[in-house]
C-alpha cells in the first residue's frame, strides 16, 4: 500500500505543463490594429495642433490688427476774395494825404515792365524748376508690373507683362497701400511694384471698384527693402477739388502718355462735368494736356497736393486725347473703402442735388433728387420712384445728394435701412417711408 501511494506521488511530480499555442493570425491582427490606432491618434494630434496652433499663438503673442484708414476731410477753403481782404492792412500806415503819392501812373508801370526782359535762360530756369519738382513728386509714384499667361494653339504657355502707374496713399500699420488703375488686374497672376529707388516688391490686391476702375494694392511693411522702411516713407497730401480749379496749373504724373513714368504739364480748363454711377457722383476735371486714351495716374497742383485721379473721358466730350481726372474730394470716401478692404454698399440710385433755386422757385424739397434707378436694385424693389426726394436715412437728415452718398458709403452690405422720401402728389409733396436691405456693389 505505501508503495502504491509513493508511485502516485512520483507520477504527479513528472507531469509537464504545456505552453499555450500561439495564435499567429490573432497576434498579427492585434499588431495591425495597434499600428492603425497609433496612426489615427497621430493624425488627430497633427490636425488638432494645426487648428489650435494659430489660436494659441495669437493668444500668447497677439497680432496687431491693421488700423482703419481714415482720410482727412477737406479743409474749409478760402476764396480768392477773402484771401485778398485778409491780406489788406486794417490800418493804413500811410496818412491819407500821403497815400496819393504812392500810386503809380500807367507810364511808370510801363517803364518798369519794359525793364524786365525774359529770354531763353528764364525759360530754361522755369523748366529746370519743374523738372526738380517732378523728381520730388516721383517719391510718391510706383510702377505696377502685371504678369499674365495664356496658352497658344500649340499648348505652349506664353507669359506677358503690362505696366501701369500707382500712387502711395498711406499705410495701416501693417501694409503699405497703393492706389492704381484696375484695368489689367483681373487676370493678373502676379503683381510687382517698382519704387522710385528701383527697389521691387510683390503686392496683392486689397480691393477694387468696378465703377471707377480703381484698385488698392497692399504690400506688407515687413517686406519693404531696408532703404524704404516705414519711417522713411513719404505720403502725398490729398488736396481738394472743391476750390476754384479753373486755370490752375497742374502736372500729370504716372502714365498720362500711356507709358509708365511719363509726365505732362498744363492747366485745368473745365471742372463743371459730372460722372454719375449708382449712389455716387464724381466731379470730372478737364485739362489742356494731350495724352493717351489709356492714361492713368494723378494730377498734382504746384503745392504738392493731389487734386485728381486720372481717368478716361467721362465727360462725353469729343476731345478724346485730353487728360481727364476724377476730383479728389469726391474720391476720398471710395479710396477709404478700398484701403480698408471693405465691401461697398449698393442701393442703386442715381441722383443729384436739389439746388436752392429749384427749391425756391419750384417748391422741390431740399434733399437728394432721384434721377433714375438700376433695374432690380434694392431701391427699386423697395418702391422708390424717379422724382422722389430723399430727405432721411435711419434718422439722419439729408439735404443734398452728396450727403446721401456719404451715408451710403458708411453702410455695410446686408444692413436694413429705413429711407424717408418726399413724393409729389398733385400739387404737394407727401412724406413716405420705405425699408430696404443694402446690396453689394459689383
Amino acid at each position: 500500500m505505501p508503495e502504491k501511494e509513493q508511485n502516485n506521488q512520483n507520477d504527479f511530480m513528472i507531469e509537464r505543463i504545456k505552453e499555450r499555442p500561439i495564435n499567429r493570425k490573432k497576434l498579427l491582427r492585434r499588431t495591425i490594429l495597434t499600428a492603425a490606432m497609433a496612426v489615427i491618434f497621430g493624425l488627430i494630434a497633427c490636425f488638432t495642433f494645426l487648428v489650435l496652433e494659430p489660436v494659441i499663438s495669437n493668444w500668447l503673442y497677439p497680432e496687431e490688427e491693421p488700423q482703419i484708414v481714415v482720410l482727412p476731410e477737406d479743409l474749409e477753403e478760402m476764396s480768392p476774395e477773402d484771401m485778398l481782404a485778409e491780406n489788406l492792412p486794417t490800418e493804413s500806415p500811410v496818412p491819407e494825404e500821403e497815400q496819393e503819392g504812392v500810386v503809380l501812373e500807367k507810364e511808370q508801370i510801363d517803364e518798369i515792365l519794359s525793364g524786365v526782359v525774359l529770354d531763353r535762360q528764364n525759360y530754361k530756369e522755369i523748366y529746370a524748376a519743374l523738372s526738380n519738382y517732378v523728381t520730388e513728386l516721383n517719391h510718391y509714384m510706383v510702377t505696377v508690373t502685371v504678369v499674365t499667361s495664356n496658352i497658344d494653339w500649340f499648348n505652349n504657355v506664353q507669359e506677358s507683362k503690362s505696366q501701369t502707374s500707382g500712387i502711395i496713399i498711406t499705410d495701416n500699420g501693417k501694409e503699405l497701400l497703393i492706389l492704381t488703375d484696375a484695368s489689367y488686374l483681373s487676370s493678373a497672376e502676379s503683381l510687382t511694384l517698382t519704387f522710385y529707388t528701383g527697389d521691387q516688391v510683390d503686392a496683392q490686391i486689397k480691393q477694387t471698384d468696378s465703377y471707377t476702375n480703381l484698385a488698392v494694392l497692399a504690400v506688407s511693411l515687413e517686406d519693404l527693402p531696408v532703404g524704404m522702411k516705414k519711417e522713411k516713407l513719404a505720403y502725398p497730401v490729398l488736396g481738394s477739388s472743391n476750390t476754384k480749379l479753373l486755370g490752375m496749373p497742374v502736372i500729370a504724373m504716372g502714365s498720362p502718355m500711356g507709358t509708365s513714368n511719363s509726365i505732362g504739364y498744363g492747366m485745368i480748363t473745365s471742372a463743371s462735368s459730372t460722372y454719375s454711377v449708382p449712389d455716387r457722383n464724381y466731379k470730372i476735371i478737364q485739362t489742356d494736356i494731350i495724352g493717351s486714351q489709356n492714361a492713368s495716374g494723378v494730377l498734382f497742383n504746384l503745392d504738392g497736393q493731389v487734386v485728381g485721379i486720372i481717368t478716361g473721358n467721362k465727360s462725353g466730350s469729343d476731345m478724346k486725347n485730353i487728360i481727364y481726372a476724377y476730383g479728389i474730394t469726391e474720391m476720398k470716401k471710395i479710396i477709404e473703402k478700398l484701403s480698408n478692404g471693405s465691401e461697398i454698399a449698393y442701393l442703386g440710385i442715381s441722383g443729384l442735388n436739389v439746388t436752392p433755386e429749384a427749391s425756391g422757385e419750384l417748391g422741390v424739397p431740399l434733399g437728394g433728387f432721384v434721377k433714375k434707378m438700376d433695374m432690380d436694385s434694392p431701391a427699386m424693389l423697395a418702391g422708390i420712384q424717379q422724382g422722389d426726394v430723399i430727405i432721411n436715412i435711419d434718422g439722419r437728415n439729408i439735404s443734398t445728394f452728396n450727403e446721401y452718398t456719404n451715408i451710403v458709403m458708411q453702410l455695410e452690405p446686408g444692413k436694413t435701412i429705413e429711407m424717408t422720401v418726399k413724393r409729389k402728389s398733385q400739387d404737394e409733396y407727401k412724406e413716405m417711408k420705405f425699408t430696404m436691405e443694402a446690396g453689394e456693389a459689383k
